[in-house]
């Protein structure tokens, strides 16, 4: 039965690599996104924007709500 259905399905093989590598680049972005080392690095960049004048004190705190948010987890 197992052939039966590999030699049905084989005109979808093109659509079921697609969703495969489609999932496979979602959960590198998702590492990525979640990353510590990565919103680390964010947060340092932040703070360097702040003391240099670029944002003011209300957007340095919003975006460091969102990242220690994404640092906590998903």
């Amino acid at each position: 039965m197992g052939l039966v259905k590999e030699v049905l399905l084989l005109p979808l093989a093109p659509v079921r690599g697609s969703l495969w590598v489609m999932e496979q680049v979602l959960a590198e972005a998702e590492r990525h996104y979640y990353d510590p080392a990565v919103i680390r690095s964010e947060l340092a960049a932040l703070e360097e924007k702040l003391t240099a004048g670029e944002i003011d004190q209300e957007t340095f705190d919003r975006i460091e709500d969102e990242l220690l948010d994404r640092l906590e987890g998903k």
